[in-house]
């Protein structure tokens, strides 16, 4: 089969494209489905790829590349408002040359090849299983009743009694999450491997959420004061809060057709293959930055940094970060990277 490069799948017709995809179905999962091409386009970036789908979630086919990965220097620089908030926030905190600090925040800058893959568009939950009302009743808590009766008469969005159930209002109806205190990180991989899956790298997570960008932000140097965010709402009217019902932009599909938790209080798990699978977090850094008041320029860093690397993860131990962290599916098209 030729090579599923960027390069050349860009080259390809879409019958090209059709006919390459549907052929990779019986390299996939049993079950796994074709549905068809589509097009996704965001922050400058654009591409026409295969959408698949796998019990109710879906998948999207990115081809490979070659790109450099890492940040140390601005590749056009920030503009005036991004460049004094910057300033003001980090030098209430003793920082005087901002250029190093943001160096210091960052993944090293290296050349990587990036194997053609099928991802998961969307994240799930490491440390949370959505049950129904009878299974949690089931599970012998003895709050949760309690609890459940109250939240359904409340008005909350959302209650949560630390690492043993979640409640999430949808509409009528009432998500249930039961916290998986059981589950560890090598049992996961073993449990995705058997099933035909594995997890990120670090340098795949960076490469889907930039594309191989240069620039801090995956739409530029500057930050983009117009986003709705979780925490904070519209930026450009703070007053609108509950009235605004956009979606909030960083949950938004990128230009690979992929969805990212834009949370800086939610990490995305991926693994290093030259250290033993030693796990590295990416999309955030438990909210540090936002419960320290750096507001959302430099409180949402971590979630909108392409290369943001949280050097203070590896002080907390697994059973600290499971109830906060998430992962995604990838199965990895190496004998087609050529």
């Amino acid at each position: 089969m030729e090579s599923l490069n960027r390069d050349a799948w860009e080259r390809l017709s879409a019958p090209e494209k059709e006919e390459r995809l549907s052929g990779l179905v019986s390299h996939f999962p049993t079950g796994m489905k074709y549905e068809g091409l589509e097009t996704f386009e965001r922050f400058g970036q654009q591409i026409e790829t295969g959408v698949f789908s796998y019990d109710e979630q879906r998948f999207v086919f990115v081809p490979g590349d070659r790109v450099t990965l890492g940040w140390d220097r601005w590749q056009n620089g920030m503009n005036e408002e991004t460049s004094a908030d910057l300033l003001e926030t980090v030098s209430e905190y003793g920082v005087e040359d901002v250029d190093s600090f943001l160096i210091s925040q960052m993944s090293p800058v290296r050349e990587v090849h990036i194997a053609p893959m099928l991802v998961e568009c969307s994240s799930h939950s490491l440390g949370w299983i959505e049950v129904t009302e009878a299974e949690a009743m089931a599970q012998e808590n003895a709050y949760f009743a309690e609890e459940l009766e109250k939240f359904k008469l409340s008005d909350l969005n959302q209650y949560e009694l630390h690492q043993e159930f979640r409640l999430v209002r949808q509409g009528e109806a009432v998500q249930i999450f039961w916290f998986n205190e059981d589950l560890t990180l090598e049992y996961l991989v073993k449990e995705e491997e058997k099933a035909g899956y594995g997890l990120l790298t670090e340098d795949e997570w960076e490469y889907l959420y930039g594309g191989g960008c240069r620039t801090l932000f995956p739409w530029g140097d500057s930050f983009d004061y117009t986003m709705k965010l979780k925490h904070f709402g519209s930026l450009e009217d703070p007053s609108l809060l509950e009235k605004d019902d956009r979606p909030y932009d960083l949950e938004l599909s990128n230009f690979f057709g992929i969805q990212f938790a834009g949370d800086p209080y939610t990490y995305e798990l991926t693994l290093d293959p030259s250290d033993n699978g030693t796990m590295i977090l990416k999309g955030g850094d438990g909210g540090a930055m936002i419960c320290g008041g750096m507001g959302p320029l430099v409180g949402f860093l971590p979630a909108t940094a392409v290369y943001y690397r949280d050097s203070n993860a590896g002080e907390l131990d697994w059973e600290d970060m499971i109830d906060d962290m998430n992962y995604r599916r990838v199965i990895r098209l190496t004998e087609w990277a050529r």
